[in-house]
């Protein structure tokens, strides 16, 4: 029988100040993520830095936060998830610090290795401590509230990006896109210390040293290509690389029981890998976001590089989304816990729907961008997306006891990143396949590339409604 974490006995104020706390750390990290991409060219030139060094900005990133998410979570089950949250925010703020003063290539990358490690280290938490502030009838809301983060962070970091650049602001150029994280940094680490409550972790679960190792060598082995492949192309070391990241995971799972067998430290308890909801929950979470990071990467490449909007004009084309997400976040709280298979199954029919009328709306699209004529179907499917993952984590975490819940959530949320992951490289593949050597302005051959892009996110959506029909989804009781 798995006993769920209760909520601590917090005033309302006091607990949903503390939501506001782990939303901004949240919110931050996800923008930071988007917002970069848009300042490459303007880095590129002021460090007179190689194409190759460039891309290590994105990658180094990528691979200390998505290969540290897991015992990172696990850490917060054992020295408090406060606590590890808080060092989360720190690191992260002084990197970013690093990252805005950067003399050159080599302190930028490094500094970027350093604040993926910080994102590694707060991001768990931020799910983890859910369940300490709310009873299981009312995470619906706290969860719908984090879609809504990372749908404006994939909107807002474009648009700001744009902004700042523009604006050079004491001719600092893009350095102000590291630079606005030092103040929200200091406020939500103030937040950290006075709302969000204190929990004490477990130190008796012991810290899985050979664990951690197994699940890294696997995770990099996947990654690595995954990353790779957009800028590289498809390359004949890839193929055995994913297939090396098989016997790794078989490996770790095998570790986990042993370790569980004779009563020892796991980094991911072999409980949660047992349990229904948990997998269910996370593997489709993951499913979900291998189309829509992916769906954002081509539509800004279709808007600015196929019809010449600006990255400002084009985040502002996107708007209509996130819109969509806070409106689900508002339907997810009075849902609560109740009917979460129907969720899961209405949202993904919803952004199915959103992702097929983008279609239709690419497909009739004439020399400009009707704004809107793609609006009605960001916003469907912002709705859809709103209402797919709020359920999706409650099912996955549900199966998390007081012990485990941050180890549960790095784990799901080391899952979506491979997701995502795997996404980019099936989109970016299937988008510049279909886009050939064509040139910037080629909206004809744009347009092409982007349908197929919306065939890969419309059958995904498709999957998971079919999933939600034939799988059995439910919370853990």
């Amino acid at each position: 029988m798995t006993h769920t974490t209760t909520a601590a006995p917090l005033e309302p104020a006091k607990k949903w100040g503390a939501v506001i706390v782990l939303l901004t750390a949240n919110f931050m990290n996800l923008i930071d993520i988007t917002i970069v991409n848009v300042a490459l060219p303007s880095m590129q030139s002021e460090l007179s830095a190689a194409p190759n060094m460039i891309e290590w900005i994105v990658a180094g990133y990528t691979f200390s936060f998505a290969l540290l998410l897991l015992p990172a979570g696990r850490m917060g089950d054992l020295f408090g998830r406060r606590r590890l949250f808080a060092s989360g925010i720190v690191i992260f703020t002084l990197a970013s610090l690093i990252c805005g003063l950067a003399p050159a290539i080599d302190t930028l990358i490094a500094a970027r290795v350093l604040q993926g490690l910080g994102a590694a280290i707060m991001t768990p938490q931020t799910l983890a401590l859910v369940p300490a502030l709310f009873p299981p009838e009312q995470r619906g809301s706290a969860f719908g509230l984090f879609a809504l983060t990372a749908g404006l962070a994939s909107v807002t970091g474009p648009i700001l990006g744009g902004v700042l650049i523009g604006a050079d602001i004491f001719g600092l150029t893009w350095r102000p896109i590291f630079l606005v994280n030092i103040p929200i940094g200091v406020l939500a680490l103030i937040g950290a210390l006075t709302l969000v409550p204190k929990a004490e972790g477990n130190r008796k679960l012991g810290i899985d040293f050979v664990g951690i190792v197994l699940a890294a060598l696997a995770m990099l082995a996947v990654l690595v290509p995954l990353v790779e492949a957009p800028s590289l192309g498809w390359q004949l070391w890839m193929a055995p690389l994913l297939i090396l990241a098989l016997p790794l995971g078989w490996a770790f799972v095998r570790w986990q029981m042993y370790q569980e067998a004779r009563s020892r430290p796991q980094l991911l308890p072999m409980r949660l890998l047992r349990t229904g909801p948990f997998l269910t929950g996370s593997l489709l979470n993951a499913v979900l976001f291998t189309a829509v990071p992916s769906y954002f990467f081509t539509i800004a490449l279709y808007l600015q590089s196929g019809y010449g909007l600006s990255a400002l004009d084009s985040g502002l084309t996107t708007i209509p989304f996130p819109l969509g997400v806070l409106a689900a976040s508002a339907v997810t709280g009075w849902f609560g816990s109740r009917w979460v298979r129907w969720r899961v199954m209405g949202g993904a029919a919803l952004l199915g729907i959103g992702f097929l009328g983008q279609g239709w709306a690419v497909w009739g699209m004439g020399e400009q961008i009707s704004w809107l004529r793609m609006a009605p179907w960001f916003f469907l499917g912002g709705l859809g997306l709103g209402n797919t993952v709020s359920p999706l984590f409650q099912i996955a975490l549900s199966a998390a006891d007081s012990n485990d819940s941050g180890s549960a959530s790095g784990a799901v949320q080391a899952i979506r990143q491979l997701g995502i992951s795997f996404g980019i490289a099936i989109v970016g593949a299937i988008f510049f396949t279909l886009l050939g050597g064509t040139a910037a302005g080629d909206s004809e051959t744009y347009r092409r590339a982007m349908l197929g892009a919306i065939t890969y996110s419309s059958l995904v959506a498709g999957a998971l409604v079919l999933s939600a029909l034939l799988i059995p989804i439910r919370l853990q009781r």
